[in-house]
């Protein structure tokens, strides 16, 4: 929702109405269906820097 701005000596008055069990279970209805299909998104794995290096052998030091 943007902000509106009130003129100078003008005041904007706003009544809510309530929402009716239909509209609420709309919009509950809606919600659910969004999160579920934005919730599938695996967090990346986590890879530790040792395990991805790879070992070199150093040709001056002998075993």
């Amino acid at each position: 929702m943007g902000h509106i701005k009130e003129p100078e000596g003008v005041d904007l008055i706003i009544k809510s109405r309530r929402l009716t069990n239909e509209e609420e279970l709309a919009i509950s209805n809606y919600i659910r269906a969004y999160k579920a299909k934005h919730s599938t998104k695996k967090a990346p794995s986590k890879r530790t820097t040792s395990a991805a290096r790879k070992k070199i052998e150093d040709p001056l030091i002998k075993k």
